[in-house]
């Protein structure tokens, strides 16, 4: 399983309900392509559980702007519509593991 794309359609529904990862990136984005793999790994490993998703913001301005995405990669996890933790910069996967764990 890999990582959803969101649209600005799909977002608000696919953060709705439960535990959701979204990592905010461009293809641009040297950091972003850092990330990336870790991303992946998350959303197979956590498969049923945490629904793991991306937004590509120069694809949706609108959701970056909604959340105030100022430096990329923002990775923010949602639990039923409402962020909890918001995560900037590239992190270790260990990072990401510990909230979604708790």
């Amino acid at each position: 399983m890999s990582a959803s794309h969101l649209t600005a359609d799909s977002f608000d529904k696919a953060i709705g309900n439960g535990r959701v990862l979204v990592d905010f990136w461009a293809e641009w984005c040297m950091p972003c392509r850092m990330v990336a793999p870790v991303i992946e790994d998350l959303a197979e490993e956590y498969k049923g559980s945490v629904t793991v998703a991306k937004v590509d913001i120069d694809k949706e301005s609108a959701l970056a702007a909604r959340y105030g995405i100022m430096s990329i990669p923002t990775v923010i996890l949602f639990n039923d519509g409402v962020e909890v933790k918001r995560f900037i910069g590239v992190q270790p996967k260990k990072t990401y593991e510990q909230e979604l764990k708790a």
